[in-house]
């Protein structure tokens, strides 16, 4: 693909735009294309010009640390990523910088190249930054909660499927990121034929950021704004037309409903479950009831342990993983992968190359398996998904006992 010259000048008033007049500040949306360099210079020339007094950025705090601070990841404590539950989370932020590296490798130009040269030219004018897109993490809980079991399991098979491809980037995708979005060209195959994820992805951010842009304003009279060219019809018209208070409608946008304290599906097979165990104490006495006991330990422990294996997990986290995963029933909101991939953090603790190298080695699946970082997350996913499935097997079995 040609790259345009980045010596050739070029006039910001050429590229997509919008401008909206609100409130006495006039904002300036510059649409922009993330794998482009003539998006670039326009960014510098809007910037040069000397004509605006702020300038927003359609990143977050995260991603604008990722393109700025190539480092960002070797300060991660993952220890913490395991306690506070972000392990899934960590994995989907891996699947997309694995994304973006490929594009950057094929495209020779880093994804974002624009918002991040905005953000520095206004710093080095001494101009306020205003990152106004939602975190990217709220962005995948709020899409997550809109997908049903099969909606999920698709995206983080899609997810998956993406991470260690290593074939170009189709021109599809190159297209949806010349239009400039980068999470609805992650998630093309996704979002085109799901309207609740297209919303939450595409519009819901829409909305979002002209409420920041609205709350972020303050005594600037001339803002601009630097967002995806596929932004830019949704966010004027937003920005011009809503009525609601920009800091409430912001706060409904970043608002997840939070997980139920008790997960009433899981305790209720669990409650099944040892009701059969019950069951045949009573009706064979201790011969069988401790033979069901042995089955729900045999499931639950050896797949979870097996899931641990195929992770290439440390052996005593493997064995964490077989003693744990039977007590599910006394620990419900703690997952048999935490206590695995912790084991597996403290045996083989992730070194400071391995937390530099993330962006590489997520690309393959041999590089996940070489990485400590990423066989940690393998350790905590894949023992989950071996003890979901001892579960339900343990629970077949234990009834087709009963029933023989």
């Amino acid at each position: 693909m040609t790259q345009t010259n980045p010596a050739t000048p070029i006039d910001w008033r050429s590229q997509p735009h919008e401008i909206v007049e609100r409130d006495g500040v006039r904002y300036t949306l510059l649409g922009t294309a993330h794998v482009s360099q003539a998006s670039v210079e326009a960014v510098r020339d809007a910037i040069a010009g000397g004509g605006f007094d702020a300038v927003a950025v359609e990143l977050d705090a995260q991603r604008l640390q990722s393109l700025s601070d190539p480092d960002a990841l070797a300060k991660l404590d993952l220890v913490q990523v395991i306690r506070n539950g972000r392990v899934a989370l960590f994995a989907a932020n891996l699947a997309l910088a694995a994304y973006q590296r490929r594009l950057a490798e094929q495209l020779g130009i880093e994804p974002g190249a624009e918002l991040k040269r905005a953000v520095l030219d206004a710093r080095e004018r001494e101009l306020p930054v205003h990152l106004i897109d939602r975190e990217v993490g709220l962005t995948f809980k709020r899409a997550s909660k809109k997908l049903g079991f099969f909606g999920k399991a698709k995206l983080m098979a899609g997810l998956a499927i993406g991470l260690f491809a290593s074939d170009e980037v189709g021109e599809d995708e190159i297209e949806k990121l010349k239009q400039g979005d980068m999470l609805e060209a992650s998630f093309s195959e996704f979002a085109g034929d799901n309207p609740a994820l297209y919303e939450t992805v595409i519009t819901e951010r829409d909305r979002y950021m002209a409420a920041r842009l609205r709350e972020t304003a303050g005594d600037a009279r001339e803002v601009l704004a630097v967002v995806g060219a596929g932004h830019l019809a949704g966010l004027a018209r937003h920005l011009a037309e809503e009525t609601a208070a920009p800091a409430t409608l912001r706060e409904s946008l970043e608002h997840v409903h939070a997980k139920r304290s008790i997960p009433w599906f899981t305790l209720a097979l669990l409650t099944v479950i040892l009701a059969g165990i019950g069951v045949g104490f009573w009706r064979g006495g201790f011969e069988m009831g401790a033979g069901l006991i042995g089955l729900w330990a045999l499931y639950t422990g050896g797949l979870a342990g097996l899931g641990c294996l195929l992770a290439g997990s440390h052996p005593l986290s493997i064995l964490t993983a077989i003693v744990v995963a039977p007590f599910k029933p006394f620990r419900l909101s703690i997952p048999t992968g935490a206590f695995a991939a912790l084991v597996e953090t403290h045996m083989r603790k992730p070194a400071y190359g391995d937390f530099l190298s993330l962006r590489d080695d997520a690309q393959t699946l041999r590089g996940w398996y070489r990485n400590r970082v990423t066989r940690v997350v393998l350790t905590f996913l894949l023992t989950n998904l071996g003890s979901s499935l001892g579960t339900w097997l343990a629970g077949f079995r234990i009834f087709g006992k009963l029933a023989e």
